[in-house]
């Protein structure tokens, strides 16, 4: 951009921006209680509506153990990770908190199982599977232990009819492990060749993934991914194979592919990587993930569809294009959905709510709580390198505001945040005010004033975003740049993310967070 159109556009922006602070901008919005802004699966009537859980839900793994259902997702890049949920009917969930704190690097699908009484997950992060293991499904885990098992990604645990474990992973290959399930015994051998779909069929690439393995009866079930995670909306899968015996021969499904998009038309795309579970009453579902038509940048979201067992042994989805309302799991116990998204920082809710993007080994060094505050030292000189503080959201539309105390010699702000290379929000030094567009400061577009503590607030409604700001809380101004953030997503910028709501803190003094709130908009 040449300095005269940057000049033109800064003298347009500054008129624009008269109108609202005149006005003394938008209204204080009368903030509900309970749990804001989560799109709710149960309707009440007996029927649930898909997601089961909005957001960025990638890779399901789901335990079934008693009474008791346990989930978690893939985490990629935020910690804490690898939170674990919890159910008692498949559509209703509830976070238990985080079984991973360590940062291992870019954490991919998992697998969550229990084994002799002992539970277990296995990890696919950096260039490595690992594996934590507790006794108690709520913690304390154990420390990461590298299993070597280099370039693979998606493990899925088996015992054989001999009592031996194995995982399976990407290829699809497989590699035993010892009785305590701790090492691997052995090298990965390809050990069956996927189904494939017609040439002329549009998805992203073949990329078989994601086994996850059943015994039931006399078959072992080896249901897997192909078709690419993401690219064309038709991309991903769910096939299936099965054997009698962990070791071979596997025999493809005979109506594969169970579960695919056939149209962009359709509510949910790329429907993929599924793992099969009994419901409470003894029928059978699967959990999968899948894109919302036209909101890639909430992320894959995870959904639940129900599946019937044919007299010839296979089985077959029954949920069709998961856009209309189905049953309920019968028998199912609810508990309370999710939590609420504002928080007045009187607890700590990091790995529940909160987590940093890309922290470095000792980021939680960083944080200082009291009760109402939580202070963050400064890290880096923009949103790109200073690891933001960002959750998961699953609404298309949504208003947040922050209150930020800027320390001297500290930069903060709020952000809708992708990754270090997608962003868009605003920050304050105690000096200044910054913006970021097209991820990247617009330094053309600084404004001096002095801000010791400064209210934010986002609006984005269904992408197009607007940012407020206030220096006491009463007089808001509506800043001058309004922003459409529909491409900020993995088909863009890669990474398999969502867009986020962030905070970010940076330079060398300290920003302070308070009384965030959160709000879905019709």
């Amino acid at each position: 951009m040449t300095a005269t159109r940057r000049a033109a556009l800064k003298t347009l922006l500054a008129g624009a921006a008269v109108a609202p602070q005149l006005a003394l901008a938008a209204p204080e919005p009368k903030w509900g209680r309970g749990v804001e802004g989560q799109r709710k699966a149960d309707l009440g009537n007996g029927t649930y509506l898909n997601p089961i859980l909005a957001g960025d839900h990638p890779d399901p793994t789901i335990l079934k153990d008693g009474d008791d259902y346990y989930m978690t997702f893939s985490s990629f890049l935020s910690y804490p990770g690898v939170i674990i949920w919890h159910s008692q009917d498949l559509v209703n969930w509830q976070p238990i908190g985080p079984a991973l704190t360590k940062p291992l690097g870019s954490i991919w699908a998992m697998d969550l199982i229990k084994h002799k009484g002992r539970y277990y997950i296995y990890i696919p992060a950096g260039d490595s599977i690992h594996v934590i293991w507790a006794d108690n499904i709520k913690g304390p885990w154990s420390d990461p232990i590298d299993l070597k098992i280099q370039g693979a990604i998606d493990p899925g645990h088996a015992v054989g009819e001999d009592g031996k474990r194995y995982l399976f992973v990407n290829g699809v290959r497989r590699i035993g492990l010892t009785d305590d399930g701790l090492a691997t015994v052995g090298k990965l051998e390809k050990v069956y060749e996927p189904w494939r779909y017609p040439a002329d069929w549009v998805v992203e690439m073949f990329a078989p993934e994601g086994p996850k393995l059943l015994k039931r009866g006399e078959w072992f079930y080896l249901v897997m991914a192909v078709g690419g995670t993401s690219g064309p909306a038709t991309s991903h899968m769910v096939i299936a194979a099965r054997s009698r015996s962990i070791h071979g021969p596997w025999e493809n499904h005979p109506q594969n592919p169970l579960v695919r998009t056939k149209s962009a038309d359709e509510k949910w795309w790329s429907r993929g990587h599924a793992t099969l579970v009994e419901g409470p009453a003894g029928d059978w579902w699967m959990v999968y993930h899948g894109y919302e038509n036209g909101y890639r940048t909430l992320g894959r979201q995870c959904l639940l569809e129900p599946i019937e067992w044919t007299r010839d042994g296979w089985f077959k989805a029954k949920g069709g294009d998961l856009s209309a309302p189905l049953p309920m799991p019968k028998k199912g116990k609810a508990v309370q959905h999710n939590f609420a998204k504002s928080d007045e920082f009187k607890t700590l809710k990091f790995g529940v709510q909160w987590s940093f993007f890309n922290p470095g080994p000792d980021e939680m060094k960083r944080v200082q709580h009291t009760p109402g505050a939580l202070a963050i030292k400064g890290k880096g000189t923009s949103p790109a390198d200073s690891s933001p503080l960002t959750f998961i959201t699953g609404d298309r539309a949504y208003e947040a505001t922050i209150t930020l105390d800027i320390g001297a010699d500290a930069e903060g702000g709020l952000l809708l945040h992708y990754n270090e290379r997608a962003y868009v929000g605003i920050g304050f030094t105690p000096t200044q005010m910054k913006t970021f567009a097209h991820s990247q400061e617009q330094s053309w577009m600084r404004e001096k004033m002095d801000v010791s503590t400064v209210h934010i607030r986002v609006k984005n409604d269904q992408h197009n975003v607007t940012f407020h700001y206030s220096l006491d809380g009463k007089n808001w101004v509506q800043h001058s740049w309004q922003l459409e953030v529909s491409g900020l997503h993995h088909n863009v910028f890669g990474g398999f993310l969502s867009l986020q709501p962030g905070v970010y803190c940076a330079g060398a003094g300290v920003v302070t967070l308070r009384d965030f709130k959160y709000r879905a908009l019709a």
